[in-house]
């Protein structure tokens, strides 16, 4: 059960917060969802942050103020903690990975461009999985290091290298804020694990939604909608206890 008094709260968005949509921009972000996430960052005491594989500009453009704290491009753009810096360097090892990108051919694909990561779903043609996965080693070698491969549902991206959910958090944890909080990640995907294992390490727990799988994730949450359960309970058994 979510403590209000001493946890900190870090959510994914995809397949946590809102359902997985067929198209990254056709997620459905409700009122009543934007309302519970500025409940919980009031009964937090603003210790909430959205730690997504979007990026910062996409999650304001679907949360607005209710967005809040933030880690986007799986912890390469940070928003309440150290600033991440985005070397010119990076960006021509994109600008290459677009090239390339662009002499092959991506019918029944989906690309998404980030600005500094680019996804690859395959949502409609499952069966080029291992192509995409082996096209996406191609580009991250092209970038010297500079980006990294990461697979998660249906989507191969190209982020950039030495960031993810775990580091976000672990960012996040070294603010005042943050000082001495028990962390609790709740996610649904293989990007999701690396933020688990940083909880685990640091005293704290992940929660994994949707069907069970092998998981750094101490516990489970069938889907959004008990994602949304969970959170409102834990606020309101901390309000009572301290009513108490």
């Amino acid at each position: 059960m979510l403590d209000a008094n001493r946890d900190a709260l870090f959510l994914d968005l995809d397949g946590t917060l809102v359902d997985i949509a067929p198209r990254p921009a056709a997620i459905r972000v409700t009122s009543a969802l934007k309302a519970l996430l500025v409940q919980a960052r009031n009964g937090l005491r603003g210790r909430l942050a959205i730690v997504s594989g979007r990026s910062l500009a996409d999650l304001d453009g679907h949360l607005g103020a209710a967005l809040g704290l933030a880690a986007g491009t799986h912890g390469a753009e940070l928003r309440g903690a150290g600033a991440r810096i985005h070397a010119p360097e990076r960006h021509r090892a994109l600008a290459r990975i677009r090239l390339a990108l662009s002499r092959f051919d991506t019918r029944g694909l989906l690309i998404e461009d980030k600005d500094i990561a680019i996804a690859i779903h395959y949502r409609d043609r499952p069966e080029r999985q291992e192509e995409v996965l082996s096209l996406a080693r191609h580009l991250a070698a092209l970038s010297d290091g500079l980006f990294a491969v990461q697979r998660g549902r249906m989507v191969v991206e190209l982020k950039p290298a030495g960031f993810d959910k775990g580091s976000a958090i672990r960012a996040f944890l070294d603010e005042p804020l943050f000082v001495g909080a028990r962390p609790v990640f709740i996610g649904d995907d293989l990007t999701d694990e690396a933020g688990f294992e940083a909880c685990a390490a640091l005293g704290g727990y992940g929660v994994l939604v949707g069907e069970p799988r092998q998981s750094a994730a101490r516990y489970g949450l069938e889907d959004v909608e008990a994602v949304h359960r969970w959170i409102a309970a834990g606020l309101n058994e901390t309000r009572e206890g301290s009513n108490g």
